[in-house]
């Protein structure tokens, strides 16, 4: 029973320091504002007008498998902000997780047409062509990949240069 009191009164003064936001320096409580509690969603530079809040939905829902709800996240990051090539890469992936090659092949052409210099489009677009059942195409991003100097690409080709 007593534990129940501690967090009774812990709860109890966490509520008093809320209600006194915003009192003068009198001392005087004043009430609080509903922007100190909520914030519209529909306000310019609120999360849902950030290019970067979709993206980053858009990544968890990747990395735990969700590639159907990710590929919508990765649409809005791509509608806030058309440039962002992160995003085309990363939709891209997610269509050829769920083997729509074609439309995965596109995304990712778009990214490196934003940002060629990227080894990892390279890559990644390299392993969708192996999904595909395209090893020439596939053979020709990893090399460009490794000229880029990305890491992965530069394994692979070792990988598969050491079984041959």
């Amino acid at each position: 029973m007593k534990h129940k009191s501690v967090i009774f009164a812990f709860f109890i003064g966490l509520l008093s320091i809320i209600v006194l936001v915003g009192s003068s320096s009198t001392g005087t409580a004043q009430p609080i504002s509903a922007d100190l509690i909520t914030k519209p969603t529909s306000e310019k530079g609120s999360p849902d007008n950030k290019a970067d809040h979709w993206f980053d939905k858009g990544a968890l829902c990747a990395t735990y498998g969700n590639d159907a709800a990710a590929i919508k996240y990765f649409q809005k990051a791509i509608s806030l902000n058309p440039q962002r090539s992160d995003a085309y890469f990363e939709q891209g992936i997610s269509y050829g997780q769920l083997e729509n090659f074609n439309k995965a092949i596109a995304l990712i052409d778009k990214a490196i047409e934003i940002n060629p210099h990227k080894g990892l489009y390279f890559y990644g677009r390299a392993r969708v062509y192996l999904l595909a059942d395209e090893k020439e195409k596939a053979m020709a991003d990893f090399k460009k990949a490794a000229e880029l100097d990305d890491e992965d690409a530069q394994i692979y080709l070792d990988t598969i240069a050491k079984t041959q």
